[in-house]
C-alpha cells in the first residue's frame, strides 16, 4: 500500500470542477443499475476507466503532477492485486453445510465469519464464506442476509488485527503494535458485532421456512440420503491463503532489502503483488474442478470490482486532497475530538478509500502533538500514550466501522454484492443499501460506538 505525502496534508485545495468525475462516478454506480441497466452493463467499464484515465492524464499533463498519479496507480495495483489472490482462492474453495438455514445457524455463520475476518482479513473471510450462507438459506436466501454478511464479515469482523483491514494494516506498518488493536478495539468490536447479530436475528426470525423439519428428521432425512454434515473440498488452496497473507509482510518500508522503486522518497516494491498473483494464477491452475462448479466461479465479479475501483482510486484524487486541506486548518484541527475523528474519519470512509483517509487523519492528529507520521518510534508514542490513544483509537474504529455504510466504502463489500446478484440474490441498489439497510441498523449501532468512545 503506498500513500502520497500530497494525500496526507494538502496545503492547497484543488478546483472544484476536480470534483464532478468523482460524484459523476459514484451517481453513475448507484442510479445506472435503475434507469439504464441495459446501457450501463455494456458501459460501465469505459465510463470508469475513461474517468480515470482522464483524471490522471490531468494530473500528469496539465499540473505535472506524475508523482501523486503514479503512487495512485501503485496503491490501486497493491489493492487489486490482493483482492484478486483472495478472490481466486477463496472462490476455489468449495463449503456446503447440508442443513436448513436456521436464524441460530445464520447467526453462529455470520459470528464465525466476524472472527475469521480478523484472522485473514475482511476480504479472504467474505470471499470463503458468503456462497455458503447463500447455500444455507437455499430457498430463503433474502437480501439483507446479504447486507448484514457486509456489516459483519466484509466490515467490522476486520476491528481485531492488522490483518482485518487495510487501514489498521497501514498503522501496524507504521509503527502501531500489532496486538494494539487486540486490546483497545475490542469493546467496539464486541459492541458493533454483538448488535448486528443481535438485530439480524431478530430480523431472520420473521423470515419462512421452506419446511419445518425437526433436527432428528433433518439429520434422518441427511443419513437416508447419504450426505455427510458438509462438503469442503479445495482444502489445499489454504497454503494459497498463507503465501497470500504472509506476502502481504513484504513491505519496502520495514525490508530494506527488498527490491524496489524509489519514487520521490517513497520505496515502491511490487514483490508481494507478483507473489500475490503468482499464488493467484496457481492457485486457480490447481484447483478443484467440483468447487469450481459448485461456486459456479468464473472472473466476472473481480473484473467488475476492478475496473469500477480503477475510476473511483484515480477520480477521488482531489476529493481526498480537499478533505485533507479542510481538516488540516487551524480551526478544524482543534476541534479533531476523538468523536470527532471518529465520525469524520468514517464518513469519508464510507465514500472514500478508508486507508488514505485513515493515514490522513493520523498524520494530521499526530502533527497536533509534534509527533511525525512517517517515524515508527513516533506512531507507537501515539498509539500508547495515554493522551493520544483515544485519538488513534477513535479514527481507526471510523476507517473500519463505516467501510459498510457503502457499497463503496470497502473493496469486499462490492465483490460480496457482485457474486450475490450472480447467484440469483436481488441485491439493493446503491441507495437502497444505504436507506434501508445502513440508515435504520448500522447507523445507530455506530452511534452506539461513538457514544462508548465518548466515555471511554
Amino acid at each position: 500500500m503506498v500513500l502520497s505525502p500530497l494525500l496526507l496534508a494538502a496545503t492547497v485545495a484543488p478546483p472544484w470542477p476536480l470534483l464532478v468525475p468523482f460524484f459523476a462516478l459514484l451517481g453513475l454506480i448507484a442510479l445506472g443499475p435503475l434507469l439504464f441497466a441495459k446501457l450501463w452493463e455494456k458501459s460501465y467499464t469505459y465510463v470508469a476507466v475513461g474517468l480515470g484515465l482522464l483524471m490522471l492524464l490531468y494530473y500528469g499533463l496539465v499540473l505535472h503532477d506524475w508523482h501523486t498519479a503514479a503512487e495512485t496507480l501503485a496503491e490501486y495495483f497493491s489493492f487489486v492485486a490482493l483482492l484478486t489472490a483472495l478472490f481466486v482462492v477463496g472462490g476455489t474453495m468449495y463449503l456446503n453445510i447440508n442443513l436448513a438455514g436456521t436464524p441460530r445457524r445464520n447467526v453462529i455463520l455470520l459470528a464465525l465469519g466476524a472472527i475469521l475476518a480478523s484472522l485473514i482479513g475482511t476480504t479472504g473471510a467474505s470471499l470463503l464464506l458468503i456462497r455458503p450462507l447463500i447455500r444455507l438459506n437455499d430457498q430463503r436466501v433474502r437480501p439483507y442476509q446479504v447486507v448484514f454478511f457486509i456489516f459483519l464479515v466484509s466490515n467490522a469482523g476486520g476491528l481485531l488485527t492488522p490483518l482485518g483491514d487495510p487501514p489498521l494494516f497501514i498503522g501496524f506498518l507504521r509503527g502501531v503494535p500489532f496486538f494494539w488493536t487486540s486490546w483497545h478495539l475490542l469493546v467496539p468490536w464486541l459492541l458493533t458485532t454483538s448488535l448486528l447479530l443481535l438485530l439480524f436475528w431478530f430480523r431472520d426470525r420473521k423470515t419462512p421456512y421452506p419446511s419445518r423439519l425437526s433436527r432428528s428428521e433433518q439429520r434422518r432425512a441427511r443419513q437416508e440420503g447419504g450426505l455427510p454434515l458438509y462438503d469442503f473440498h479445495g482444502r489445499y488452496n489454504l497454503i494459497w491463503l498463507l503465501v497470500v497473507l504472509g506476502a502481504v509482510f513484504l513491505d519496502p518500508a520495514r525490508l530494506p532489502w527488498l527490491p524496489a522503486i524509489s519514487l520521490g522518497g517513497m520505496h515502491i516494491s511490487f514483490v508481494r503483488e507478483i507473489i500475490q498473483l503468482l499464488a493467484a494464477w496457481g492457485c486457480y491452475r490447481t484447483a478443484s474442478p467440483k468447487a469450481l462448479s459448485g461456486n459456479h466461479f468464473t472472473f466476472g465479479p473481480i473484473q467488475e470490482v476492478a475496473f469500477l475501483f480503477f475510476g473511483i482510486f484515480l477520480t477521488m484524487i482531489p476529493a481526498l486532497q480537499t478533505a485533507a486541506h479542510i481538516a488540516s486548518k487551524p480551526a478544524v484541527a482543534k476541534s479533531l475530538t476523538p468523536t470527532a475523528l471518529y465520525w469524520l474519519a468514517g464518513m469519508l470512509s464510507a465514500f472514500l478509500d478508508n486507508a488514505p483517509t485513515y493515514a490522513s487523519f493520523l498524520s494530521l492528529s499526530m502533527a497536533g502533538y509534534n509527533l511525525h507520521f512517517t517515524e515508527a518510534a513516533a506512531v507507537q508514542q501515539f498509539a500508547e500514550s495515554a493522551a493520544t490513544m483515544p485519538l488513534l483509537r477513535a479514527i481507526s474504529c471510523g476507517a473500519v466501522l463505516f467501510g459498510a455504510l457503502t457499497y463503496i466504502g470497502n473493496g469486499p463489500n462490492f465483490l460480496v454484492r457482485s457474486i450475490a446478484d450472480k447467484e440469483g440474490v436481488p441485491m439493493p441498489s446503491f441507495f437502497a443499501y444505504i436507506g434501508r439497510f445502513a440508515v435504520p441498523y448500522l447507523l445507530p449501532i455506530l452511534g452506539v460506538v461513538s457514544i462508548w468512545l465518548l466515555f471511554s
